[in-house]
C-alpha cells in the first residue's frame, strides 16, 4: 500500500467522523437526549428527506350501510332520503342505496342483495308492517344487524331488528284528535269528517287513523262521511277528495289528511268544488313541509301535526354505535312539534323541505 492511498483512506475515515459528531447533536459536549424524531435519510439529489417511522399505517375500512328505501311519495320522503345520505357522506360511511318504489317485493329483494354483498348493518323503511320476517331471519342467521327506519313492523320475535328510529303515529293521531276537538266545541249539530289515509297496511296509516279515533270517539257530533286510501300523494289526495265532495259535498266539515302532500291535493279539490279550505272545511295534516306551513299561514290548512324527517344523523349514528358493540334502545323518537297558524310564517321561512 502507497502513502497516496493511506491518505485517501485518513481523509474518507475523518469524513466520516465529522458526519457522526453532527448526527449525534451533541453541542457544547452534552449528550443530546434519546431522539424519537423520525430517521433522516439523503435521496437522491442529495437533500435530506423524512421519513415516518409508521409509514404504512392500517387502514379502517368504512362502514357500509345498505339502505332500503320505500319509495320517493312525498317532499317528506325526499327530504329523509336527502338526511339519510348527507349525514351517510358527513360521517365516512359507505351507503348502498336502493328505491323500492313502494313496493315490498322490491325492498326483500334489496335485502337480500345487501346480505349478499355482506354489508355491515342493513336500515329499512318499510311499505308496509306486515310480511318482514322472513327475509329478516336471514339477515340474522348472516349475522347482519337490522334497523328499522321511520315506519314500524310487526313481528313477532323483537330481535330480527336492533332498533326503531321513527316517530310516534299513534301519538301524532291524537295530537290532531285533540285539537279537533278543542276547534269544534262551540260547533252545534252534527260534524261530518273525511279521512285521507296513507298506503294501506302501512304504520302511519294505521297508528295516526288509531290516536285520531281514539281522542275524538267520545264525541257524539262527530259523524265518518268517507275514509279511504290515498297513498300518501299529491295526486291521489286530489282525485280521493273531489270523489268524497261528490259523494258528500257540504256534510263535510272537517278533513284529516295523514300527510301534507294528500292535503294539498284535497285543498285543490275543494277550491275546484267551490268550498273555502281552512274556512268552510276544517283541515288538519300530518308531516310539516313548507309548502303545507305556507298554506297553514295563508289559513286554507288550520292544524300541522310535525312528523319529522331528518332521521339522517341518529340512523347513522346507531349504525355506528352498532358496529362498536353498544347497546341501543328498542325505540328512538325524534322530538316533534304541531304547528298552528300563528307559527307557520315562522317555521316556513327556516324549513330544510
Amino acid at each position: 500500500m502507497n502513502h497516496r492511498t493511506i491518505g485517501v483512506g485518513s481523509m474518507i475515515g475523518a469524513l466520516f467522523c465529522a458526519l457522526l459528531v453532527i448526527l449525534s447533536g451533541c453541542d457544547n459536549g452534552q449528550k443530546s437526549p434519546a431522539v424519537s424524531a423520525p430517521a433522516v435519510i439523503p435521496d437522491r439529489s442529495g437533500e435530506l428527506l423524512s421519513v415516518a417511522e409508521d409509514a404504512d399505517p392500517v387502514l379502517t375500512p368504512p362502514l357500509v350501510l345498505g339502505f332500503s328505501q320505500l319509495g320517493t311519495e312525498s317532499d317528506w320522503r325526499l327530504a329523509n332520503t336527502e338526511s339519510i345520505k348527507e349525514a351517510a357522506k358527513e360521517a365516512g360511511v359507505e351507503l348502498r342505496f336502493e328505491n323500492a318504489e313502494q313496493s315490498q317485493q322490491k325492498q326483500i329483494a334489496a335485502i337480500r342483495s345487501f346480505i349478499e354483498q355482506k354489508v355491515d348493518v342493513i336500515a329499512i323503511a318499510p311499505v308496509i308492517q306486515s310480511g318482514w320476517e322472513p327475509i329478516l331471519k336471514e339477515a340474522k342467521a348472516a349475522g347482519i344487524p337490522v334497523i328499522i327506519s321511520d315506519r314500524s313492523i310487526d313481528v313477532a320475535d323483537s330481535s330480527l331488528f336492533v332498533t326503531f328510529i321513527g316517530a310516534d303515529f299513534y301519538e301524532e293521531g291524537r295530537k290532531a284528535g285533540k285539537y279537533l276537538l278543542d276547534k269544534t266545541r262551540d260547533m252545534t249539530g252534527t260534524i261530518g269528517i273525511a279521512e285521507l289515509k296513507g298506503t294501506e297496511g302501512s304504520a302511519p296509516s294505521i297508528e295516526r287513523g288509531k290516536g285520531f279515533r281514539d281522542t275524538i270517539e267520545g264525541n257524539s257530533n262527530f259523524v265518518y262521511l268517507e275514509s279511504d286510501y290515498a297513498d300518501f300523494t299529491f295526486e291521489q289526495g286530489k282525485e280521493t277528495m273531489r270523489r268524497f265532495l261528490r259523494e258528500k259535498g257540504k256534510e263535510i266539515r272537517v278533513l284529516f289528511a295523514h300527510n301534507d302532500d294528500m292535503a294539498l291535493g284535497a285543498i285543490e279539490a275543494i277550491e275546484e268544488y267551490g268550498l273555502r279550505p281552512g274556512k268552510d272545511i276544517v283541515i288538519i295534516s300530518v308531516d310539516g313541509t313548507r309548502r303545507a306551513l305556507e298554506k297553514l299561514a295563508e289559513g286554507k290548512i288550520n292544524l300541522v301535526v310535525e312528523c319529522n324527517p331528518l332521521l339522517g344523523p341518529n340512523l347513522i349514528q346507531a349504525a355506528t354505535e352498532i358496529m362498536q358493540g353498544r347497546m341501543l334502545p328498542k325505540r328512538i323518537v325524534p322530538p316533534e312539534s304541531v304547528f298552528t297558524e300563528q307559527m307557520a310564517k315562522r317555521e316556513a321561512a327556516k324549513r330544510k323541505y
